[in-house]
């Protein structure tokens, strides 16, 4: 193919081959040559020659085409050659030619030249619906293309497809709104009213973003063709409304003062007290500030019979009489109360009959819960319109616990209420406050929800968490999308510094354009200069957001650097993941993987999460056969860590994490059984090296140790216990001794786990999931807890059960202290008789004298007869008994 293409290219400068000259059958001949799968090969040999070709040659099209084809079929991220070759036959109008070009291009996704080139061709050529069809995509990846918007809008319009009209005038208002271009704001704003004269919610967000982006004398023009619409429909409440917003941003606006006394008296056509609450506020008079006078006039006003209203200390009451200049109100905490109005309007509260207080105050508790459990939609609209319709989710909680559901209940309400707050088409958010929910009168699509909230979020990490949940509930082709994708393609673009936000959104936009090529963008930077530019690798890698943009990160490394084995053995820590492990694998890197084992193994005091994730994750035969650790080492190394750890929480030191530590090293030794393992099968010598360690572990389980030492004393029944009493006698014992009714116990308790409990918990889950964001979600982090936990549990329940032997009366011996007897001693420090019964850690009940005999108290007095003194130490306090009695207990 080398030749080939050598050959070509010499004839084309011979022949001097013009322009007028190629045909697309040309190009088909070139593509039938570089896209056999036998030349692939030779790609990056053929480009250089191409590119070599240019350099002298700087309009040869056949270097131009192969060079462009092949840089787009390698992922390089240059289209220069091509849009080249487009703007060549494009000066000389050979428009069979750019469409093919245009076509071929697009074909790796989209491309704004080579859109708005083949936009053109049709438009010379005379092909309008093709042209309109391109300019709809053009106006998805070209931001800052807001006229094209304009007039697909105009001919949705003339076609009569009146909603896809108002979906592109819409879009054109938003980006002449972030261009500040009032006039075309204002013919938009115009279309909008006419054609959804009634879409309230979205009015309001639009006036907003003018207030903020450009100013409030523009947003109160737009406010004033608003007024004349629900004015129109005698909608008074939308009207005051919108008459208030106005003189907020004018206060002077006289015109506006005069339309809004008009419609308060068209609101409370039938209040008896209407004028003269007017003029006691002096709402009419033009030196009475006039926002002072409206707050003032509606406090008074919503003075009416029947009114509930709150104050701070009496609480919760209601309005039973009006008089000249008082009124009398009937309080939970103070009844038939008379208050002059001036001091009413100071200290009380104007509560709607549906607000959420009043209705705690008068429904029962009892059925006020059954009905917040079981509606959750109205729960959820009577907190946040009590709230002046903004409320957040601390707010929401504020409201239901205690008062009326548990924190346990709310755990499982709070899943469903988040889902529905997302889903839900009647909720929005506060474009101010995005994580305030509003309920809204007009419904929102979740597309235009999420990107209002992505808009209004402040925090970069945030905006990528949004971006998740778009992904997870919604089409990527909408155009809402595409905004939100623009946001992080612009910090890719327009960066000065590489900082984490930059990697982020490179990594980010990467993985979206692999994943949705109609996404495709041009970008200039690559990930090698991109990573010569931050300070710390280790660093940016621990601060990306999620696994999934880990994993992109280390994709990205392989491509552009040979010791990228050394990079991904080095950030492991951060990234505990199988991918590297089999990456490594897979690609030969045996030894750099071997030597990962071993270096978290040599640090596992500095590396111990590493350390223990590898342990849990690979057997005890790829660690002894493939690593070369034997199991013994790896034991005294966790033993260790928890030694450490359980120090480390007596001292209050990192708690938290040595808990997370602790706990993972004792379902590892304990609940997995893997000390249990190793001490029924190594020698003596091997078992006297790890006990001593054992008993040494800071604060270990006493029941734990005994069990340990029975299993060794079954195998050695002389095993010296160093360091310990020898004249301590220990039960052998292969099982756990129970009673019958414990064990029937046990065995409902498994059941009920099994049948119900895990059932239920998997339904929390998957409901959980169902937010998004499971590295935030707190309702998804609490069920995976409980799974693990439910897990530990019927491991548990299942090894005790199995190991589980059924102790009755009948084979109790009372000639010394064992199962199933009680025993009457002599204290002889307090010259006191004391009774204990021994039973096992299932019947376990100190406050009642009832004793484990695996429990360190209950172990001293086995195998003991009547008459024999018992001196022992537990926890650094002496014991002495003298045994006077043994009896059977009935079991």
């Amino acid at each position: 193919m080398i030749e080939k293409i050598t050959e070509m290219l010499n004839e084309e400068k011979w022949t001097r081959a013009t322009i007028n000259s190629y045909t697309v059958a040309n190009f088909e001949e070139l593509d039938a040559l570089l896209l056999d799968d036998s030349n692939r090969a030779d790609w990056l040999k053929i480009k250089e020659i191409c590119d070599e070709h240019l350099t002298h040659t700087k309009n040869s099209i056949i270097s131009l085409y192969v060079s462009g084809i092949i840089s787009l079929e390698k992922h390089l991220i240059d289209d220069s050659n091509l849009i080249q070759l487009i703007n060549l036959f494009y000066d000389n109008r050979k428009w069979t030619l750019v469409e093919f070009l245009c076509q071929r291009l697009l074909k790796y996704g989209e491309n704004a030249i080579a859109l708005r080139s083949l936009a053109e061709c049709y438009d010379s050529t005379g092909r309008d619906e093709e042209k309109f069809q391109i300019w709809e995509r053009l106006v998805k990846v070209d931001y800052e293309e807001i006229d094209l918007l304009r007039l697909i809008a105009e001919r949705y319009e003339e076609l009569d497809e009146n909603d896809k009209s108002v979906y592109f005038y819409k879009k054109a208002l938003h980006r002449y709104i972030n261009v500040k271009n009032f006039s075309q704001i204002k013919d938009i704003w115009q279309k909008l009213l006419h054609h959804l004269p009634e879409d309230y919610d979205n009015q309001k967000n639009i006036v907003m973003r003018v207030a903020k982006n450009i100013n409030k004398d523009r947003a109160s023009q737009m406010l004033e063709g608003m007024y004349e619409i629900y004015h129109g429909l005698g909608s008074w409440d939308k009207s005051i409304d919108i008459l208030k917003e106005i003189l907020v941003n004018q206060p002077s606006n006289a015109e506006a003062r005069e339309r809004l006394i008009t419609c308060y008296r068209k609101k409370y056509t039938n209040h008896t007290k209407l004028e003269d609450y007017i003029d006691k506020t002096n709402l009419t008079q033009s030196y009475r500030d006039i926002n002072a006078a409206i707050a003032d006039f509606e406090k008074h006003i919503s003075f009416d019979q029947g009114t509930f209203v709150f104050h701070k200390t009496w609480g919760i009451g209601r309005i039973q009489q009006i008089l000249e200049d008082s009124l009398v109100i009937d309080f939970i905490k103070k009844r038939d109360h008379a208050m002059s109005l001036k001091m009413a309007v100071n200290a009380l509260q104007i509560l709607q009959k549906n607000h959420i207080w009043v209705i705690k105050s008068v429904f029962p508790k009892e059925k006020l819960k059954q009905k917040v459990k079981q509606d959750i939609l109205w729960t959820l609209r009577t907190i946040i319109e009590s709230y002046d319709n903004s409320a957040n989710m601390k707010v929401i909680k504020s409201e239901v616990v205690p008062s009326i559901l548990t924190p346990n209940e709310w755990l499982s309400w709070n899943t469903a209420a988040r889902k529905l707050l997302k889903t839900d088409p009647y909720f929005g958010v506060n474009p101010d406050k995005p994580d305030e929910y509003a309920v809204r009168e007009t419904p929102v699509t979740y597309e235009e929800k999420t990107l209002n909230l992505f808009k209004a979020e402040k925090e970069f990490l945030q905006k990528v968490k949004i971006l998740r949940e778009f992904l997870d509930n919604s089409d990527p082709e909408s155009d809402y999308f595409t905004e939100i994708f623009s946001y992080f393609i612009n910090i890719v673009k327009n960066f000065s510094s590489v900082t984490d936000t930059v990697i982020t959104s490179y990594l980010l936009v990467k993985k979206l354009m692999k994943t949705y090529p109609f996404l495709n963008q041009t970008i200039e930077t690559g990930f090698k200069e991109l990573i010569e530019g931050i300070p710390s690798i280790d660093q940016t890698f621990a601060n990306l957001p999620d696994a999934e943009l880990k994993r992109s990160f280390l994709e990205e490394t392989m491509k552009i650097r040979d010791d990228w084995d050394m990079v991904f053995k080095h950030l492991f820590p951060h990234y505990q993941s199988t991918f590297i492990i089999d990456e490594l694998s897979a690609s030969g890197k045996k030894d750099t993987q071997i030597q990962l084992f071993r270096d978290s193994f040599a640090r596992y005091k500095e590396l111990s999460e590493t350390f223990l994730w590898l342990i849990k994750n690979y057997s005890r035969e790829f660690w002894e056969n493939e690593v070369g650790i034997k199991f013994e080492k790896l034991l005294l190394a966790l033993l260790h860590l928890l030694d450490i750890s359980n120090r480390a929480i007596s001292s209050k030191r990192d708690v938290s994490v040595n808990r997370r530590i602790a706990k993972l090293i004792s379902v590892i030794l304990f609940t997995e059984k893997n000390l249990h393992t190793f001490f029924r099968e190594s020698d003596r010598d091997s078992i006297q090296r790890v006990y001593s360690l054992v008993k040494d572990v800071d604060d270990l389980d006493p029941a734990i140790l005994i069990e340990l030492k029975h299993i060794i004393m079954e195998r050695f029944p002389d095993f010296t216990f160093f360091g310990e009493d020898k004249s301590n006698k220990v039960t052998i014992s292969g099982g756990l001794l129970v009673t019958q009714k414990s064990y029937d116990i046990k065995q409902k308790q498994l059941k009920t786990i099994l049948e119900v409990e895990i059932p239920k918990n998997s339904q929390e889950i998957g409901t959980a999931r169902d937010l998004g964001d499971l590295k935030e979600n707190a309702e998804y982090k609490a069920g995976k807890e409980k799974q693990e936990l439910l897990s530990i549990t019927v491991g548990r329940l299942k090894d005790e059960l199995d190991r589980a032997v059924i102790i009755s009366s009948e084979s109790v011996n009372n000639s010394q202290v064992s199962f199933g007897t009680k025993v009457t001693m002599k204290n002889l420090k307090t010259k006191k008789q004391e009774v204990y019964t021994i039973l096992g850690p299932w019947e376990s009940n100190p406050e009642k004298n009832i004793i484990s005999y695996l429990a360190p108290f209950g172990s001293q007095l086995l195998n003991h007869a009547v008459g024999e003194v018992l001196e022992f130490i537990i926890n650094e306090r002496e014991y002495a008994f003298k045994i006077l009695k043994i009896e059977t207990v009935p079991v």
